[in-house]
């Protein structure tokens, strides 16, 4: 199992990302994430890779149908040259309400589209490569035109691994059928991941002719931590209220399911549509945290993860932005405990 490491967003994150992602390197963390949230996820990436050598530099995730697929092509071919074969291409289809009111892009059959959205991003890489024709034409993307003029040409690591993420089966599947890795939601248990998550990926697999260990698992995870009883039961509450968040959705609502919770999901749904964000918390009971949550002390946080995920997932990062001088004390406690 590697530590991998998040960027937050907040702040002066882009003005330091070149030290925080050295930061990150000298630490020994595995992997650097972006998110595309409040920003761009490539932007960031591309000024950790001029300044580092050996960490992974991956999006966790950026959205796929707000862009075309030629040009995630060339963003992605163009950081997996910069940092020399260290880039990991994450993708996530986010929701129907975001790709059409906040993108105003199509909408419709996310699986397939995404399925569809991948292969062409690996014929558009490979005219990259050979130089030879682009001839890509499906059911929602067609590409077939490329001139020397466009084409940027072949690079020395053309393989550009590529995770998807998801919470329900059937994204499940697409990774075990056709990518690298899969990214797991924050909100989930190792119940859920087990029950849900991984026989679907084997389902994928086995129709590709692939074995599911040909598919890496990568997620984020709440953590309560503090050096007080106090600062630790404040971290509680802001943990209950992420939880309550992502629970009141009906897409997660599968992993609510792998405990016989979902009476609780509708509860919370209910209470979110009626703008009761304060009351919602109170709904995560002390055995759900349990669930959803790591609590340890900074220096037994790695023997915490490994218990929880050893042999489950093959990357975890914790659910905190990794920042250069900030909680310095606390990361380099964490990362010595995962050694």
């Amino acid at each position: 199992m590697r530590l991998d490491a998040g960027l937050g967003t907040e702040g002066n994150y882009l003005r330091d990302i070149d030290r925080t992602a050295r930061a990150a390197e000298e630490l020994g963390f595995a992997c650097l994430w972006s998110n595309e949230t409040k920003h761009d996820a490539f932007l960031p990436l591309a000024v950790a890779a001029n300044g580092t050598r050996r960490i992974e530099l991956g999006t966790s995730v950026a959205i796929a149908f707000s862009r075309s697929p030629m040009e995630m092509a060339q963003t992605a071919w163009d950081l997996q040259d910069l940092s020399e074969g260290r880039f990991v291409l994450g993708l996530g289809t986010q929701v129907k309400a975001h790709v059409t009111r906040r993108f105003s892009m199509p909408w419709g059959r996310p699986a397939a589209r995404l399925r569809e959205y991948i292969l062409a991003l690996r014929a558009i890489w490979n005219s990259f490569q050979t130089e030879g024709p682009l001839d890509f034409e499906g059911e929602y993307y067609r590409h077939t035109l490329m001139t020397p003029f466009f084409n940027p040409g072949p690079i020395e690591h053309p393989e550009v691994p590529i995770y998807i993420a998801g919470v329900n089966t059937r994204l499940a599947r697409l990774a075990g059928e056709i990518c690298d890795g899969f990214h797991v939601h924050p909100f989930h248990s190792p119940k859920y991941v087990r029950q849900t998550v991984k026989p679907a990926i084997t389902v994928g697999a086995e129709v590709a002719g692939r074995v599911p260990e040909q598919v890496a698992l990568a997620t984020s995870v709440f953590v309560v931590c503090g050096q007080s009883e106090e600062e630790r039961e404040e971290k509680r509450e802001s943990v209950r209220a992420q939880i309550s968040f992502y629970a009141s959705t009906p897409t997660y609502r599968t992993v609510l399911e792998a405990h016989g919770w979902e009476e609780v999901g509708e509860r919370l749904g209910k209470m979110a549509r009626e703008k009761k964000w304060r009351e919602m918390p109170a709904l995560i009971t002390e055995e759900m945290l349990a669930a959803f949550a790591v609590e340890a002390a900074p220096d037994e946080i790695g023997a915490a993860l490994r218990e929880r995920y050893e042999g489950l997932i093959d990357r975890v990062a914790l659910y905190l932005p990794f920042v250069a001088g900030e909680r310095d004390a606390f990361w380099r406690a964490v990362v010595e405990s995962a050694r």
